[in-house]
């Protein structure tokens, strides 16, 4: 189906949390899910490949996937969806990064409230299936290869995008990890926002739900033991050099983890 709007609203609240009529039974949760994720991907890069994965399709897409973890029997809790359009313009969202499900879900509550963009890794945009989704949402595309360059293309390319209204979504840390390590996370969303006079974001995620698969990273189990949980905290407004904003978003990070009793999670 090529929408035209939003298939549906998960902003109108600040607090999302799985409805007990959507949450499925945890039975072949994994079988369930990938089947479901399959399709979902299927349909996506079709639009992609013909240019109609619009901004509404990309939603749609995201809310599938999330109605499909949650038909998988994992409970989702989402907070400070408000957050997101308290203030006028875009922002830099500086996450952690724990799995694949982070990306799917984020264009739910963001993209309806603030267009939005991730930076990504070269590698994701010519995945087979994948690659021309992600490529057609506009993303700022990394190598990880030279650090240096890749600071240079996502000061300039998210310049560019924050200057056009897109907000920026940012995983300011090495790779993928279940644990969170503030020494890892780096201030390159910082670096952004100071630059463009915007706030930023700090979001705090746990998706250890999907799990890192042994022999393919992005296909490990999904496990309905897990609660799924997303935070957008209140934006932050860069003075300065930028090194205090930069320890309130590690701080958040590490308040919710603790907050969802997952301090253990913190390296």
């Amino acid at each position: 189906m090529n929408y035209k709007d939003y298939p549906e609203y998960l902003i109108h609240e600040d607090l999302y949390e799985t409805p007990a009529d959507k949450l499925g039974s945890p039975f072949l949760s994994g079988l369930k899910f990938y089947a479901n994720c399959l399709r979902i991907v299927l349909y996506s890069n079709y639009h992609a490949k013909r240019k109609i994965y619009n901004r509404y399709n990309w939603v749609a897409s995201s809310l599938d996937i999330l109605h499909s973890i949650e038909r998988a029997g994992v409970k989702v809790k989402v907070e400070g969806i408000k957050n997101i359009s308290s203030f006028e313009g875009p922002a830099v969202f500086a996450s952690n990064h724990m799995s694949t499900l982070e990306t799917f879900l984020f264009p739910s509550f963001i993209q309806p409230q603030k267009p939005v963009v991730y930076v990504i890794k070269k590698e994701l945009a010519t995945y087979p299936l994948f690659g021309p989704i992600a490529s057609a949402r506009h993303p700022i595309i990394v190598g990880r290869e030279n650090p240096r360059e890749d600071l240079q293309i996502v000061m300039n390319e998210g310049s560019q995008n924050l200057q056009m209204g897109r907000s920026v979504i940012i995983f300011p840390q090495k790779t993928r990890s279940y644990f969170f390590k503030p020494n890892e996370f780096n201030s390159l969303g910082i670096k952004l926002a100071k630059r463009n006079n915007v706030p930023v974001i700090p979001t705090a995620i746990y998706t250890k739900a999907w799990g890192t698969g042994k022999l393919i990273k992005d296909f490990g189990k999904i496990d309905p033991k897990e609660p799924v949980y997303l935070s957008f905290g209140k934006p932050i407004s860069i003075t300065g050099s930028g090194t205090e904003e930069h320890q309130q978003v590690i701080n958040y990070i590490s308040d919710k983890f603790k907050e969802w009793g997952k301090e253990d999670y913190i390296r």
